[in-house]
């Protein structure tokens, strides 16, 4: 779910942008968000595929971040994990074709859900993650 996954990589990217100079383990992500690591390596994968955080093996190994908090905005990081999926969610059982507004609802339900994910993403593009960070 996005709404989820949106929190956990801000409290992940906000770690990485305070301890911008260490390489943090999933773990010691992980006990800051009280969650399994697992977990955190799963979003951790994601923010590495979209340019936003590097990784290394090893004993010495962890992640940390590849850019100044100052030139990443919220939007990158909720468009980063977000993926193809929306905020809300259309409905897992297919609607009856017969129907006059179940053969058209989801099409019309897209419409809006983009709407809404737009109007998300374009909030979250007017603050940076140094913007956020700063308020810990």
């Amino acid at each position: 779910m996005v709404k989820t996954k949106f929190s956990i990589a801000l409290h992940i990217m906000t770690l990485l942008s305070i301890y911008k100079d260490e390489w943090l383990t999933s773990a010691w992500i992980a006990a800051s968000l009280n969650m399994n690591p697992v977990l955190v390596r799963k979003e951790i994968a994601i923010l590495k595929e979209n340019g936003l955080i590097d990784s290394k093996e090893g004993k010495n190994g962890g992640v940390r971040i590849l850019k100044d908090a100052k030139n990443i905005k919220l939007s990158d990081i909720f468009n980063s994990v977000k993926g193809e999926d929306n905020v809300l969610s259309l409905l897992k059982n297919t609607p009856n074709p017969d129907c006059i507004v179940g053969k058209q609802i989801n099409q019309n339900l897209k419409s809006l859900l983009n709407t809404i994910d737009k109007a998300v993403s374009d909030a979250l593009e007017k603050q940076t993650l140094e913007n956020f960070k700063n308020q810990f």
